[in-house]
């Protein structure tokens, strides 16, 4: 069986419903390999990164799931997000997401734009209608690009995935986890890839071969 990576997950550290623990522990039955906990951040808690870096320890110590403390920068103005993002790293955040631009929320413009930019940015979250040139420097820097299955957030993901495949750059396939529903086995998660639009190929790309690539640069993995 595939194991999943899940980079993109939110605790009661921010608004979401689980412990880091219980997000871990859901994850695990599920047959992930690794979960990231990627609270909501801006610059008034990004010491949020810190609180779950014990519990993570602790995980990796007693059980078989790579539990990964992180950060999603959201809503904040474009003009410190560097600033934020690299806050978020020196207090120990290992993947660093960013929440783009969006359909469903009134994200600031250039955010997208701003964080495929970022050396410290792992991850563009769900970016909407993202343009061809912030695509073109996702591919150039690293960046991957978020297909999400999240309700709302979900809507942008053909056109990501389109001008994802066809200009070279890596996609992943998170839940974006607020509640423990959100969490998905690899196999529900190939089928939301497909129905953004992928080919097979491109499925396992983003589902095991992409975010596989991350972890083993940060050597997560």
């Amino acid at each position: 069986m595939e194991k999943r990576i899940d980079l993109h997950t939110h605790s009661i550290f921010s608004d979401g419903e689980l412990l880091p623990s219980e997000i871990a522990r859901r994850a695990q039955i599920l047959g992930h390999r690794a979960v990231a906990i990627t609270d909501h951040i801006d610059a008034s808690n990004v010491d949020c990164v810190g609180k779950i870096i014990n519990t993570v320890l602790d995980i990796r110590d007693n059980w078989d799931i790579e539990v990964i403390p992180g950060a999603e920068i959201t809503h904040a103005p474009v003009e410190i997000i560097d600033k934020i993002a690299n806050q978020a790293r020196k207090l120990g955040a290992e993947i660093i997401v960013v929440h783009g631009e969006t359909i469903v929320e009134p994200v600031i413009e250039g955010t997208n734009f701003t964080a495929v930019n970022c050396p410290e940015v792992d991850v563009l979250a769900h970016p909407g209608l993202i343009t061809v040139e912030d695509v073109e420097i996702a591919r150039e820097n690293d960046v991957a690009l978020e297909i999400s299955s999240r309700r709302g957030h979900c809507l942008g993901n053909g056109h990501v995935g389109k001008l994802a495949v066809e200009l070279g750059a890596d996609l992943v396939v998170n839940t974006d986890t607020h509640a423990p529903e959100d969490l998905m086995s690899y196999q529900s998660a190939y089928q939301v890839a497909l129905g953004a639009g992928l080919s097979e190929k491109d499925v396992k790309k983003a589902l095991k071969d992409n975010p596989e690539r991350i972890l083993k640069n940060k050597g997560l993995i």
